[in-house]
Formats: C-alpha cells, structure tokens, sequence
C-alpha cells in the first residue's frame, strides 16, 4: 500500500467516523485515537494483591438507560462520562430471594436486598437490611474493616437511615425501621426495649463509622426508648461516642479532620439538582433543564462531599498500616426515576458522575486504592424515538448535542415507577479491578472489596 493510499483511507475512516445532526450545525466526531489498540492498558489494569484503600461508588437505580439519558445530556452522544474511563468493565446480576421461600429467586430486587448482597456476601429478601432471610444478622464489609484497623466513611444524598447507606452499619429485619419510634413496631426483635440494637441510626452511631454524611436528620433526633441513652436523642448518643455533628456546608468545611463526623444536612433526603418538563401521557415540548433554585444553597453538593469524606480518611490513616473504606451512594437517580422526572434523574447522575471524577482523581495520586463503580438495580426510564408517545409518560429534553431526546417512563400506570431486573454494569480500576469482569453476581462484590482489603468474614 503506497503512502498516497495510506493516506487517503485514514482521510476515509475520519469521514465516515463523523455524523452532522440534521439541522443542528453540531458535528459528532468519534476520531481514530478513540479506535487505538488498547491491549497493553487492559494488561496494565490487571492488578492483584491488596489496596490500601477501596471506594465504592453507588449509583441508585442507574442502569444502562439512566447512564446514556446522562451523558448524551451532560456531554452528548460521542462524549463520555468519568464513570466511562474505568478501564475494567463488566456487569453483574441484582435478583434478591423471596422471604418466605428464600430458595426461590426474587427477580427485581429492592436497594435494601441489592446492598446486603455487596454489604455481606449474602442473597436476602427486599426490606431487609444485612439480616439473612431468618433474621440473623450478618457482618458487613466496612465493620469487617473497622475491625481490621481501616478508617470507613459512608456518604449519601438521601436520609443515613435509607437501604443503601443503612446496609453498611445496621441489621434489621424492615428497612423502615429508621429511627426508634418505628422500630418497636416494625422490628420488634430489633427494638432497644426489647435486647435489639436498636433502629437504623442508632446502629449506625453504635457502628462508629469515622464520616457519616447524608439527610435523615429527623431521625436522628428521635428520642432512644431504652438503654444508657434512654430519653435522650440519637444525636446525644453520637456525640457521646465523639463525633462532630454538623448541619450545613459550612461547618462540613470546618470540622476537625482527625474526629469522626456526623454531617446530618437535611430532615429528609437532600434537594435536587436541577428541574425540568414533567412527563405526560402525551409528551411534553422539548426544553432544557435547569438549576433548582429552590435547592438549599446549605447543603453541601455529593462531590463536596465526596471531596471531604476522602481527604478526611486519607488524613486520618496517614502513617497507619491500613487505609480506609468509603461508600459515596448518589441516591436520587432512582428516586426521580421513580417520580418519573427526567431533569431531576440527569442532575443528580451527572452530580454522582462528579463524585465519580473525585475519587478517579485520588486513585490516580493512590494507585494502591480499588474504585468500583455501580448501581444496586436497574430501573425505568428508556429513550426512545424523538416526539413519540408511549404507553406510559414521555417528556423531551435538549442535550448537549442541541438534539432533542425523548425518555420514557412506562412501568407504573400511575404513582411510583418500578424497578427492574436486569443485570447492571459495574467498573473498577485498581487492585483486584478483573473481578468485576464478564457477568457477576452483587454478592460477588463483596468477595472482591474484602480480598483487596485483606480482611475475611
């Protein structure tokens, strides 16, 4: 082949890699170098042995769909995501088992059934939170660590107390056992009064991870019904165990590193990042989203968080012999894909994608730190032709493309939008990274963060 040929297929590959959007003068090029052989860095991503630390990002609800529905938003067809760099990617299997008969699959899982699958290494029915399907609580990956010496940290934008953040430090048999009050009633066997541990936020206080950062604020002011702390608040109780208890971004800039803290920044889960068109049976006219106003400009953002949470564990394992562990959980994916709000869903996958960026940012400075990042199910939303209406609710938005993108939402007639149960992705980049390739199982997560931190059941 002559230089001239050469020359004039390369032009040719290029051509043909470029798509011009009909009449919105954007240009979509996916250029060679996205084409290189990429052999030697999979082979260099291939790292065994222990991390000093492992971070585990959440993203609840974000199936394949909610990930695409955001980066053709946030960064348009051809463009990708910080989630999308991890150079190891596979998917893994979310069902949860049926409470009653717990040989028997239960195909759409629950966050609470999902976490206690990578929390614990165990399958378990929807509503539980690290109990096996007969009650019996089971150790969870980060106490495992606490106890091997590893500082550990669990982040939310949602209520500390919801499935995902409670799974890591607490064990009921009803994942609405959040605060004392309920407890006696849902959780009986849980309950103070009756020799339990207590409801979710009182284990989690009892579990002592070093940051504690989400919503749920109303539950921690719920008054203990028996013990040392009976008649007291949740939050006397974490501040007798030594942590900092703080309310707003401010006092999160301020705390003293090397104390563990409590950032509680919210009654409920925290607000949203943008707002945007409601779905409708008939579609809606397509726009952008927008910045929520309304957002209490107090409360911190998930990256800041992120941003804390890491750099506080990092500074209180300087100079010890094992890191730390750290859950960061964008929360709200799913529970705007429940509402089916599409604007709500994008911001808060693109504000999870910024956590993302965070800790692939310390990993690259740490290269002896596992990121895996995952969702705990799959969920609703789907794009699907521009302008057309489905059998459930559709709204259209304008992404970064300047193109127009449908999502639908067509698993509820009306009320709550529905799980589903397909397998997810999950990534990694680190040491033990190739255990999340091909298709796994949730449980298997567990097994690939305790062998990398060296700590066993």
């Amino acid at each position: 082949m002559t230089q001239r040929t050469r020359m004039i297929r390369r032009i040719g590959v290029v051509a043909a890699a470029t798509l011009v959007l009909g009449g919105s003068g954007v240009a979509v090029a996916v250029t060679a170098s996205s084409h290189s052989d990429r052999t030697n860095a999979a082979r260099a991503a291939v790292i065994g042995g222990t991390a000093r630390n492992v971070i585990l990002l959440i993203g609840d609800g974000m199936g394949d769909s909610e990930i695409t529905i955001a980066r053709n938003y946030g960064k348009g067809a051809a463009g990708r995501l910080a989630m999308d760099t991890l150079p190891l990617t596979g998917a893994y299997t979310t069902y949860s088992v049926q409470r009653d008969r717990p040989s028997k699959p239960d195909y759409v899982t629950d966050s609470a059934a999902s976490g206690t699958g990578w929390a614990t290494g165990h399958k378990t029915y929807n509503g539980a939170i690290s109990v096996l399907p007969d009650g019996r609580s089971v150790a969870t990956v980060l106490e495992l660590a606490k106890r091997a010496g590893y500082r550990t940290g669990d982040v939310t934008t949602a209520e500390l107390q919801d499935a995902t953040p409670a799974v890591l430090g607490a064990h009921v048999v009803d994942r609405d056992c959040k605060g004392p009050s309920a407890t006696s009633e849902l959780c009986p066997a849980n309950a103070k009064e009756n020799g339990g541990a207590g409801s979710i936020s009182e284990q989690l206080v009892q579990t002592r991870p070093d940051v504690l950062l989400g919503g749920g604020r109303q539950y921690f002011q719920e008054t203990v019904t028996a013990g040392r702390f009976a008649g007291r608040t949740v939050l006397d109780q974490a501040r007798a165990a030594g942590y900092q208890v703080v309310t707003d971004a401010g006092q999160l800039s301020r705390v003293n590193p090397y104390r563990p803290v409590l950032g509680t920044f919210a009654p409920g889960n925290l607000d949203l990042e943008l707002v945007g068109p409601t779905p409708t049976r008939t579609g809606t006219a397509p726009a952008r989203c927008a910045v929520n106003t309304a957002r209490d400009k107090a409360q911190p953002h998930l990256s800041s968080m992120a941003t804390m949470a890491i750099s506080t564990l990092d500074k209180q394992s300087r100079g010890r012999s094992k890191g730390f562990f750290l859950q960061i959980e964008g929360a709200s994916i799913d529970k705007q894909d429940h509402a089916a709000n599409p604007c709500g869903q994008i911001g808060e996958t693109l504000e999870f994608d910024k956590a993302v960026a965070v800790a692939l940012s310390y990993q690259k400075r740490n290269p002896d730190t596992l990121v895996v990042v995952t969702a705990d199910h799959g969920h609703t939303s789907q794009i699907v032709e521009a302008g057309s209406t489905t059998a459930g609710v559709t709204a259209s938005v304008i992404t970064a493309d300047d193109a127009e993108m449908t999502i639908s939402y067509a698993t509820a007639v009306s009320g709550s939008q529905q799980h589903t149960g397909t397998q997810v992705r999950i990534a990694a980049k680190g040491p033990q990274a190739a255990n999340v390739l091909g298709v796994t199982d949730q449980t298997a997560l567990f097994c690939t963060m305790t062998r990398a931190l060296g700590v066993r059941a």
